[in-house]
């Protein structure tokens, strides 16, 4: 298997399944109403910037992989669109979860030789740091979002 197949793999697990943890975004995020997604808590995150969060660094890449300049910065990474509907939310998570495909299957294409250049700019490193960078970027939030959801639906039950 090529290098970048196997990283496709891995980054298809932390969002799909079938990963060694056996956690992903796609069933974490699946029953997780609109409500709880923007449950604010002193001193966190919400669920909803959280996976704007993840979704921001995979997009902005997802835009290299297509050829396009990177144009990423931290300051914009936890602002995420509007939220006021049930609706505005199930299209966040239908964004993260095609975004994700598009990315894995765009990373399926890249010639190994490439995975030791630079990603956009040498200041980055290169494409192999990246993309593994994303693969751990993703399963550190999703270990907030799990501990997040397990917090505020244990709040619940001791309230109700």
């Amino acid at each position: 298997m090529k290098h970048a197949c196997a990283i496709a793999d891995h980054f298809r697990q932390v969002l799909f399944g079938g990963n060694w943890t056996s956690v992903n975004v796609r069933d974490t995020l699946a029953d997780v109403s609109m409500e709880e997604a923007l449950h604010m808590r002193e001193g966190f995150n919400t669920i909803a910037v959280l996976t704007f969060h993840i979704n921001y660094f995979v997009a902005a890449v997802l835009k290299v992989l297509d050829g396009g300049p990177l144009e990423a910065h931290d300051k914009y990474s936890f602002t995420h669109p509007s939220i006021t509907t049930e609706n505005d939310w199930q299209a966040l998570k239908v964004k993260v979860l095609s975004d994700a495909t598009r990315f894995a299957d765009l990373v399926d294409q890249l010639p190994d030789d490439r995975l030791h250049t630079d990603m956009a700019d040498p200041k980055y490193g290169t494409w192999y740091r990246n993309l593994h960078g994303i693969i751990e970027h993703t399963h550190y939030h999703l270990g907030q979002i799990v501990v997040l959801k397990k917090l505020l639906r244990s709040e619940d039950q001791q309230m109700g």
